[in-house]
């Protein structure tokens, strides 16, 4: 098994416990409509006790935000990092969205829908949900270019914690 194919295996399996996990504690069975479809998105009204794990974290060019994902038709909210309405609105062209940890040289992954991928083209798909890689580097970036040359892509945005 390649490097390359265990990451993204590990990095499944950790999304989808935290997912899991999120559906226990808090999120309850969607109801049926009568149209069939999912009902619409509440508001990122934040409940008592679902604190943003993101808080703490000087974030320039992203911004946290309650989302949903309907897994299985089931409603499972979560906290996400996005880019910025001024960030997102910029053009990009040729390259790719990732995330990357410069002082380690390790990549992040996005949440697209719900797969975990590591590089993604639009910057509305720009959605970090893995908080725990977000605290265990001191400086993450968001950067666009050639992942396979991340010291020459450009940082489009930036998560530090000051320890």
């Amino acid at each position: 098994m390649s490097a390359r194919t265990f990451f993204r295996t590990l990095t499944v399996a950790a999304a989808t416990a935290a997912l899991g996990a999120a559906l226990i504690t808090g999120a309850q069975a969607a109801t049926p409509s009568t149209a069939g479809a999912p009902e619409a998105a509440p508001s990122a009204v934040v409940k008592p006790g679902e604190e943003n794990p993101f808080l703490g974290i000087e974030l320039q060019g992203l911004k946290a935000e309650r989302r949903m994902m309907y897994p299985a038709g089931h409603p499972v909210a979560f906290w996400a990092l996005v880019l910025d309405d001024e960030t997102a609105a910029r053009h990009y062209r040729g390259g790719q969205f990732f995330v990357y940890a410069p002082a380690t040289g390790e990549f992040g992954s996005f949440l697209d829908t719900d797969i975990v991928v590591r590089t993604v083209r639009a910057p509305r798909q720009v959605v970090i949900a893995d908080s725990g890689f977000m605290r265990s580097h001191p400086r993450v970036e968001v950067r666009y270019g050639n992942p396979d040359r991340p010291e020459r892509a450009f940082t489009v945005a930036t998560a530090t914690i000051w320890m």
